[in-house]
C-alpha cells in the first residue's frame, strides 16, 4: 500500500496539514519526516541527557540511562543485547567536542549550520555571545521545557551557510503567518507576563551572537517576534 498520509496546504493562517489518504491500521506508522531544524532542550542538556547534537538520538545505553536516573552506578540491566546504542559509531566535532551518533549526523550538521555555531575552544566560556544567549534562555524557560532558542539560532546559521539563501528563507516563510496580536499572545504564553522585556533582552543577545544582513528583518523587534511565534506555532517538543 502507498503512503498513509500526505501534507496539503490548508490556508495561510493554518499552513499545511496532514491528511489520511486511506484507512490506517492500529499501530501503523503514518508519517515520517526529518525536522527542518532540531535542537536539544537546554536544561535537558545541562542535566547530562546525552543526545546526538543533530538528530537527538540517545548516546547512552539503556543501562547508563537507568544508572544516571536512579543515581546507582552499580546497577546492571539484563539483556544488554537488546540495547541498540552503537558507541563505536559515535563521533564528536574535533573543534568543540559536541557529540553525534554517527559520521552522517556530524557531516549533516557541519554542512547545514554547525560551521557558524561551532564554539571551538569557547565551548565552556560563559562570556561567548552564544553561551550568553543560552544562559538567558535557561533563566526564562525552566523545565518542563517546550522549546529552545537554539532552534532559531540554527535557522539563522542554516541561512548564513547556505549557497542558496533565498531557497531557505522561502522554506521558513512557508510556515503559517500570524497577525501581530496572535504573535504577541504566543510569545506571552512562552515567556510569561514579563515577556516584552525578556523578548527584547533575547533579541539583543541573539543579534550580538548571530546578526546577518540577509536576515536583517529577523533581528528587528517585529521580525524577532515573528520568528519566535513561528517556532512557537510549528515547533514540536519531545520529552524522553
Amino acid at each position: 500500500a502507498g503512503a498513509a498520509a500526505e501534507a496539503r496546504f490548508i490556508s495561510s493562517a493554518k499552513g499545511k496539514g496532514l491528511f489520511a489518504t486511506r484507512s490506517i491500521r492500529k499501530g501503523e506508522t503514518v508519517f515520517v519526516e526529518r525536522p527542518v531544524v532540531a535542537s536539544q532542550f537546554l536544561w535537558n542538556a545541562l542535566y547530562n541527557y546525552r543526545a546526538c547534537d543533530h538528530c537527538l538520538r540517545a548516546l547512552e545505553t539503556a543501562e547508563e540511562n537507568a544508572q544516571r536516573l536512579l543515581g546507582r552506578s552499580s546497577l546492571v540491566l539484563p539483556h544488554p543485547e537488546q540495547c541498540g546504542i552503537r558507541k563505536d559509531l559515535h563521533q564528536q566535532c574535533p573543534r568543540c567536542q559536541v557529540m553525534y551518533c554517527s559520521a552522517e549526523c556530524r557531516q549533516a550538521a557541519l554542512e547545514q549550520y554547525h560551521q557558524v555555531l561551532c564554539l571551538g575552544p569557547s565551548h565552556d566560556d560563559p562570556t561567548h555571545p552564544l553561551n550568553k544567549l543560552q544562559e538567558a534562555w535557561r533563566n526564562m524557560h525552566y523545565p518542563p521545557e517546550t522549546s529552545s532558542i537554539m532552534l532559531m539560532a540554527r535557522m539563522v546559521a542554516t541561512v548564513k551557510q547556505a549557497k542558496d539563501k533565498e531557497w531557505w528563507i522561502k522554506v521558513f516563510s512557508q510556515f503559517c503567518n500570524k497577525t501581530a496580536n496572535e504573535e504577541e499572545e504566543i510569545v506571552h504564553k512562552f515567556l510569561g507576563d514579563k515577556f516584552k522585556g525578556q523578548l527584547e533582552l533575547l533579541r539583543l543577545l541573539f543579534t550580538e551572537a548571530l546578526y546577518d544582513e540577509h536576515l536583517s528583518r529577523w533581528f528587528t523587534p517585529e521580525g524577532f517576534r515573528s520568528l519566535f511565534a513561528l517556532v512557537g506555532t510549528n515547533g514540536q517538543g519531545i520529552g524522553t
